[in-house]
């Protein structure tokens, strides 16, 4: 497997357990709709690993840093727009 490849799937994981703490906490709330929070985490799922290949393709396309640190770029992206949303909508 390539070292390109690992990375995309690495930080798709990495992004994806780092975000999913909001759903389950939703999951956990007495009267929660379990089915709806397990369809937002699969889905989330999904989400971050296509983000994660879709970026740091785009970023080694563009040949500016090094794998490391594009990895690292696109960590911190995915990990901060849920999070965002999330402040957004309180």
């Amino acid at each position: 497997m390539q070292d390109l490849t690992k990375a995309q799937i690495t930080i798709g994981l990495l992004a994806f357990f780092a975000t999913v703490w909001g759903y389950i906490k939703y999951a956990m709330k007495p009267g929660a709709n379990l089915s709806l929070a397990l369809r937002a985490i699969g889905l989330n799922f999904i989400v971050m690993i296509i983000l994660a290949f879709i970026i740091l393709a785009i970023l080694q396309w563009i040949r500016t840093f090094d794998l490391k640190t594009n990895s690292i770029l696109t960590l911190i992206t995915l990990i901060t727009i849920p999070l965002l949303a999330e402040v957004l909508t309180i």
